[in-house]
């Protein structure tokens, strides 16, 4: 199957809808982005004010009705967008595109789960298109070249994360036998999660060794955390150094949203629609 097969040309509307919603380069377009903004900033401290017992007791009812007004006019938002793109489903699955659902779900899902409107606070993150509103590219290049670092990173950091889950659970056995059920470590799970907090230098104190060598050994497991601590932030800055400064624009692709395009792009480096 082709990989255009999703692809539907847009009409004149459809591609002025685009500019407006998508896009920042424009006085409209940066009007809807800022209204949207502060939209997302009152929503989300009406969640905050809700969850209030003092307010939600004086102010119940006006406060889930403005929740239902911004839902429905994020939902509204959502299939807007949806419209106004040649790859509909491309935007659906990505980064935004899932945090713009996410935003509106609670809201639905709390007819039938008292409580999950709670969670609209994930409408915060939508925030981030801010970096496009107020065309900071400098900020966004910087974002740019940050999450190829990190993804260039992420076969250095699994096997990293495999080390220290192989470190933990046999510290976590050592200290089980060490310490035993006298002092707290009651299972071996239970100890690796003492393994864990101590690695990590968190040091909850709801368990810790009694002996002399228990302690002992966690002096050990405590200095070797500060060491692995650093190792990740050494790889992601390895690959950082090794990326070449590069300019983005604010412009997104009409036909599958994407955005990060170099500022004298012509064409979507990812589907290759014309920008």
């Amino acid at each position: 199957m082709s990989s255009r097969d999703d692809h539907r040309p847009l009409s004149p509307w459809q591609t002025r809808m685009h500019e407006v919603i998508f896009e920042a380069d424009t006085a409209p377009g940066k009007l809807f982005d800022i209204l949207l903004i502060l939209s997302i900033l009152a929503s989300v401290v009406v969640v905050m004010l809700d969850s209030v017992t003092w307010f939600n007791e004086r102010y119940g009812t006006l406060l889930t009705s403005l929740e239902w007004a911004f839902t429905i006019l994020f939902t509204v938002e959502y299939g807007l967008r949806l419209s106004c793109v040649g790859r509909p489903m491309r935007y659906a699955t990505s980064f935004f595109g899932v945090v713009d659902l996410l935003a509106v779900i609670p809201t639905y899902l709390s007819l039938v789960l008292a409580g999950s409107q709670y969670m609209l606070v994930i409408r915060i993150l939508r925030i981030l298109r801010i970096f496009r509103v107020l065309k900071l590219v400098n900020y966004l290049s910087e974002a740019a070249i940050l999450a190829r670092a990190l993804r260039d990173s992420r076969r250095k950091i699994t096997v990293f994360i495999f080390g220290v889950l192989t470190l933990v659970v046999i510290f976590g056995s050592l200290m089980y036998v060490i310490e035993g059920k006298a002092s707290g470590f009651t299972s071996i799970p239970r100890s690796i999660y003492w393994a864990v907090v101590t690695m990590t230098t968190v040091g909850y104190g709801d368990i810790s060794p009694q002996t002399n060598l228990g302690q002992f050994f966690s002096a050990m497991v405590m200095i070797l955390g500060y060491s692995i601590i650093a190792v990740p932030t050494g790889i992601v800055t390895a690959q950082l150094l090794r990326r070449p400064n590069v300019t983005v624009s604010t412009q997104a692709c009409p036909d599958c949203s994407a955005e990060g395009h170099d500022h004298d792009a012509k064409h979507c480096k990812h589907c290759g629609c014309a920008l």
